[in-house]
């Protein structure tokens, strides 16, 4: 069996060396293709590449629909290169196993699902996200706003009460969280075709990618509704994966985050001080952590991965 992991980078060099060679130690077998943002930070790409992974240049972002365009293209490279492999592995570059790669993909040899994702209907009461900000992501059409993207926290949170807007009339959403004004636009979506959303962090069978690289092929129209709502990674991938009744699914995408206390999407910074509630996880990877506030959660973890792997 072979895993995949796709891994999307924008920052810290030294932390994205340090999660490619957590899983090469650990799985001989692994094709890894770093989709990295070039103009954030550089890498050694020569290095990479005579490493056996492969580099594309996959511009970052939050909330457009850009990252997820970098995702599909690197499903197009393993396709036009005939690229043999069982499982595709989405992570950031600040993610980290927290499981022992080898006992990551056992598990994937031997489960009956086809896909790991996070998974709910959008407009309904079982959604993790209230009706109002999910009609608010998905049911309008958003552009950039520069200027809001040029002002600091401070500046944004100076703006704050100008969101009252957003619940005094139907057509227009400011969201000061991405930058974007939005205009109500005719929806794609029905009885037939619902709206689902979760974590765009996903683990997924060759079956479930190819399916979803071809749907994008042949329906032009979905993505190009989906280019222009706000959070597309957060709803895209479950929306067609789950309306196709095709897959048996897990609502479960092996991930452990913490999004308590924080706000505007971004999860926690992991530290040593979270280790016990990471390893009494079931989760795969966690995410997200940062050498340059804590290396030593990485450390710990370091111990727990490759001791195990040594020893089997």
């Amino acid at each position: 069996m072979k895993i995949c992991y796709l891994i999307q980078s924008h920052k810290n060099p030294e932390q994205i060396y340090r999660l490619i060679k957590a899983i090469q130690q650990s799985s001989t077998n692994a094709q890894i293709i770093l989709n990295h943002d070039v103009s954030s930070c550089n890498l050694d790409i020569t290095e990479l590449q005579k490493s056996g992974i492969q580099v594309l240049s996959g511009k970052g972002g939050r909330g457009d629909f850009v990252i997820l365009q970098s995702y599909l293209n690197a499903i197009k490279w393993l396709i036009d290169n005939q690229i043999n492999y069982d499982w595709l592995i989405y992570l950031s570059g600040q993610d980290y196993p927290i499981q022992p790669i080898s006992e990551i993909e056992k598990f994937l040899a031997k489960t009956s699902y086809d896909g790991f994702l996070e998974y709910f209907d959008v407009f309904s009461p079982s959604s993790h996200w209230s009706i109002q900000e999910g009609k608010s992501r998905y049911l309008f059409k958003y552009k950039k706003i520069n200027a809001l993207n040029k002002l600091s926290e401070d500046g944004k949170k100076l703006l704050t009460p100008i969101k009252v807007v957003n619940y005094l009339q139907p057509l227009i959403r400011i969201n000061l969280a991405y930058d974007m004004l939005g205009v109500k636009t005719p929806s794609i979506f029905n009885e037939q075709f619902i709206c689902y959303g979760g974590s765009f962090f996903t683990t997924l069978s060759r079956r479930c990618v190819e399916y979803f690289y071809h749907f994008c092929q042949t329906q032009p129209e979905v993505v190009e509704y989906y280019k222009n709502v706000c959070v597309a990674d957060e709803s895209f991938i479950q929306t067609i994966l789950i309306n196709s009744k095709l897959f048996n699914l897990s609502d479960d995408n092996k991930r452990y985050f913490d999004f308590s206390k924080t706000s505007n999407g971004r999860p926690k910074i992991l530290t040593v001080n979270d280790y016990d509630a990471i390893a009494q996880s079931q989760a795969h990877f966690a995410r997200k952590f940062d050498i340059c506030k804590d290396s030593e959660i990485l450390d710990i973890l370091d111990q727990k991965i490759l001791q195990v792997t040594l020893q089997s």
